[in-house]
């Protein structure tokens, strides 16, 4: 396979000629690189076939390609930073500019930076107590559960339930799948550790370090809360 810088960058050049920006992101620029890694790619033009998003191979690299106008991307980035969750503000902030023909690159990468930086938007308290008493009820059912196939599913949205509460009280941006663990061993790497260690053992059945890092988790918040929980 190619270098995939020269590869993301002969791809733009040869699919969008006229784009304005575009940016290589992912861990294809990174020591987590792996034989399955893509190349995550932004790119910024004027119109058509923007927006759109497309997935493909080009010289043995899966692709994934992100086609965005000005006014989508921005649109992209204020609906995603609502959901506390952007990876386009990640790609473009963390990523490599590969292409900036008019100076939009530069600046459309400052704006992700800046915005990454100041983080999502904060909880609210009625949030806040929401997300304490789903934890709180899940930990409940696990304490309780004795199906070996439940406590399977149970421990596996524990985890992520677990994970995204801490992140969200904490200020930090949320992420999906391999990112949900990425961005909580950035932001409390003990509690992190505790948590996807445990798991493996809660889904053996033996759940006590799982239930004490859960705990640790919602102690971040609060702690736990289900008796006197009220929505109105």
């Amino acid at each position: 396979m190619d270098d995939p810088i020269l590869t993301a960058r002969a791809l733009v050049r040869d699919r969008c000629p006229d784009a304005r920006a575009a940016f290589l992101a992912g861990s294809v620029l990174t020591e987590r690189r792996t034989p399955m890694s893509d190349l995550d790619i932004v790119v910024v033009m004027d119109g058509p076939p923007a927006p759109g998003r497309e997935t493909l191979v080009h010289r043995g690299w899966p692709v994934e390609l992100f086609l965005q106008t000005e006014a989508v991307w921005r649109d992209f980035a204020d609906k995603e930073t609502a959901k506390r969750s952007s990876p386009l503000l990640s790609m473009c902030a963390e990523g490599m500019l590969l292409v900036d023909a008019d100076g939009l690159g530069a600046s459309l990468q400052e704006e992700a930076r800046r915005r990454w930086a100041a983080g999502p938007p904060p909880l609210s308290e009625r949030e806040r107590d929401y997300l304490r008493y789903v934890v709180t009820d899940l930990l409940d059912d696990l304490r309780g559960c004795a199906d070996p196939a439940e406590r399977v599913y149970l421990v596996a949205q524990l985890l992520q339930r677990a994970s995204e509460l801490v992140l969200l009280a904490g200020g930090h941006w949320l992420g999906g799948g391999k990112w949900l663990s990425r961005r909580l061993a950035a932001a409390d790497p003990a509690l992190h550790r505790a948590l996807h260690e445990a798991a493996a053992e809660a889904v053996g059945g033996d759940i006590e370090g799982f239930d004490a890092a859960v705990t640790r988790a919602l102690d971040t918040a609060g702690g736990p809360l289900w008796e006197g929980y009220v929505v109105r």
